[in-house]
């Protein structure tokens, strides 16, 4: 059994604890045993796993006491510490420590958590220097647990894009394309005009379509270096809280039609990357994927074609798909 501790506590360690929590296949693997908080408040934090206003109230108890919280059956130590050197994680013999705080991305200081006594870290973010970045389903087998101790499992986003990438890739001859991802805003955005380094971003989220940047491409060149300079994306965060839809428009060397690009993808769906990649012909909206648990719901409706340029569109759970991958990749690893 592996034993985890989250640090971060936010959006994605919390989904990602409550991932954990509904599968009971995963309960004989990995063990949680710490969550590192920073500066929040204990009392706070259990609180708010109990009540979520995107995922719901929480069906079970929750209490913090004594150092601890309390989730039914589960007592996961709490530490609220905002510098890792000052975590004993090898006191906790933890074997992966997933770092979801959104601070330590780099490896520089990603490598904090191994010095703490970690044996190995996976960064819930898109990062630089780390020894791999893994995208599940698509270079799952690039993983290698003697060489690779800080690993990355890119964003909500690349997980979208790169599946949709991949059987573009193993199907027709791509030679370009742009991606525009339709996203939910998020905790880095504000609720009304307040100043932020990016202009856009200190615009009130819930009121303006806020076009601003996305690394997703950079993270795709990783796993498909024969795209580097062939691909660009961009981003729109857009007044929902919660599901994004990713937009492809892509330029092959074949002749295409929307059956021949449905059908590419119906069959991954189908076959090796099933559990990651969904496909869907019917008529749905963005609340339809919430807690849907694929990297990627193609919509077959909305597939475009004409010579040899063609627009697929993905949608994501950009909370519980993204998850799901963490829960995943440890589950296996």
């Amino acid at each position: 059994m592996a034993n985890i501790a989250i640090s971060g506590f936010g959006r994605i360690g919390k989904a990602f604890l409550r991932a954990l929590i509904a599968d009971e296949s995963v309960h004989k693997k990995i063990n949680v045993v710490a969550i590192n908080i920073g500066p929040a408040k204990p009392e706070m934090v259990a609180f708010l796993f109990k009540y979520d206003s995107i995922m719901g109230i929480f069906p079970g108890n929750v209490e913090y006491k004594n150092g601890f919280l309390h989730i039914d059956d589960y007592k996961i130590k709490i530490i609220a510490e905002t510098d890792p050197l000052k975590i004993d994680w090898k006191s906790l013999d933890v074997d992966w420590v997933v770092e979801s705080s959104g601070h330590f991305t780099s490896r520089e200081k990603a490598e904090l958590h191994l010095k703490a006594g970690a044996k190995k870290i996976l960064i819930t973010a898109p990062s630089t220097g780390e020894d791999i970045t893994i995208i599940p389903g698509v270079n799952d087998s690039s993983y290698d647990a003697k060489k690779h101790s800080i690993v990355s499992l890119g964003s909500c986003t690349t997980n979208c894009f790169a599946p949709i990438v991949k059987v573009i890739k193993e199907n027709f001859k791509l030679k370009c394309g742009l991606m525009t991802t339709v996203h939910a805003y998020t905790n880095d955005q504000v609720l009304l005009d307040v100043e932020h380094k990016d202009p856009r971003r200190a615009r009130a989220a819930a009121q303006n379509i806020i076009p601003t940047k996305t690394g997703a491409e950079k993270v795709i060149v990783k796993i498909y270096p024969e795209l580097e300079g062939k691909l660009q994306a961009v981003a729109l965060r857009v007044p929902v809280p919660k599901v994004s839809i990713v937009d492809f428009s892509f330029e092959t060397g074949d002749s295409l039609t929307t059956e021949v690009i449905n059908n590419a993808f119906k069959k991954a769906a189908e076959s090796d990357l099933k559990n990651i990649l969904q496909y869907t012909e019917e008529p749905l909206v963005s609340s339809d994927f919430s807690n849907n648990p694929h990297s990627c719901i193609i919509d077959g409706l909305i597939t475009k074609a004409a010579g040899n340029m063609g627009k697929v569109f993905g949608w994501y759970d950009n909370e519980w798909g993204y998850c799901e991958r963490l829960k995943d990749f440890l589950k296996n690893s």
